[in-house]
This record gives structure tokens, C-alpha cells and sequence, in this order.
């Protein structure tokens, strides 16, 4: 399957879901980057993220069972699909292989 690439937000918002174990849902979404982060983060920025994931494949949603803390109404929950996961193991090997580089720069060997 051909690699879809994310931007940092996505990403984000991917590792979020993935976190959250089927709990994720807008606004605790939302929460979490911003306890996470501490970037400012709205509603319709988490919406149009997830929007797009769901789009690509990564995420995908259902509806909830009615709450009484939303007055009935139910929320739209979000969990990672495989391809998402195998996405983020992706990235995350990545961004490895850079730190590691990075923390213990090559040693050159001279031939003799």
C-alpha cells in the first residue's frame, strides 16, 4: 500500500486516538493535546484532523451510546484502524533512526 504522509498536527491527533484505546472523542481529544502540548487547540481543528484521517484510512468512527452529560446526544468515537498504527510505527521508526543518528553521530573507521 502506497505511504500516505502526515503533518504534525495529524500525527498528533493520530497518536492521540491511539492513546485514548476507543475513548476518543472531540473534546477529549482537544484536552488531551493541550494538557499534552500546551498548544491552543479548537474543537474544529481536532474535527477537520480526524476528518482527514478517517479519510485516508487511519481512523475510523462510530456513534456512542447516548450520555446524560451531552443530554442524551451521542458522541462520534474514534479508534485507530491498522493502517493507521502500522503509519505510526512508520513514523516512529523514523524519527529513531534520526535521534539515533543524531545521539551517537558515526564513528569514522580508517582502512588500512
Amino acid at each position: 500500500m502506497k505511504r500516505t504522509y502526515l503533518g504534525e498536527f495529524e500525527e498528533i491527533v493520530l497518536l492521540t486516538v491511539a492513546v485514548m484505546e476507543g475513548g476518543a472523542y472531540g473534546v477529549v481529544i482537544t484536552h488531551e493535546i493541550v494538557a499534552q502540548t500546551g498548544r491552543s487547540v479548537r474543537l474544529n481543528q481536532i474535527h477537520a484532523a480526524l476528518q482527514r484521517l478517517e479519510d485516508k484510512g487511519m481512523v475510523k468512527s462510530e456513534m456512542g451510546e447516548p450520555t446524560a452529560e451531552r443530554g442524551g446526544r451521542r458522541k462520534r468515537l474514534f479508534t485507530v484502524t491498522a493502517y493507521g498504527r502500522r503509519t505510526l510505527q512508520e513514523i516512529h521508526e523514523v524519527r529513531v533512526s534520526f535521534w539515533n543518528r543524531l545521539l551517537n553521530p558515526l564513528k569514522l573507521t580508517t582502512s588500512l
